[in-house]
């Protein structure tokens, strides 16, 4: 069962990402570090694989 983007945002916040700015659905995320996850889609709906992947990558990213 897929995650929920707010689930995926949830943990962006955990790991130290801070919103940052939007336009309309999509929304930027951004780490002290410098790496930024784009975000788009409606709170409440399935995340897509690449979503679920993108964020992995850029908490990942960010810890080095």
């Amino acid at each position: 069962m897929p995650k929920k983007i707010r689930e995926l945002e949830q943990e962006l916040k955990h790991a130290g990402f801070v919103w940052e700015s939007g336009k309309g659905s999509h929304r930027k995320w951004r780490h002290a570090s410098g790496v930024a996850v784009f975000m788009s889609g409606q709170p409440g709906h399935d995340a897509q694989r690449y979503q679920e992947k993108q964020v992995r990558l850029g908490i990942e990213e960010s810890k080095k």
